[in-house]
């Protein structure tokens, strides 16, 4: 069966680029936003 979980990077194997690394960082945190802001709002609602 395949591993769900990656295991961590063998040491002194290479890093993925730059620029898919920052991608992640940037969907994640875009990502944790969206879902912060859509709870907000749906207790905004449920306030009212």
């Amino acid at each position: 069966m395949r591993a769900i979980i990656e295991p961590p990077p063998e040491p002194g194997a290479a890093l993925r680029p730059l620029w898919q690394r920052l991608a992640w960082f940037v969907g994640l945190a875009v990502m944790g936003a969206g879902a912060t802001a859509g709870v907000s709002y749906a207790m905004r609602l449920l306030l009212r």
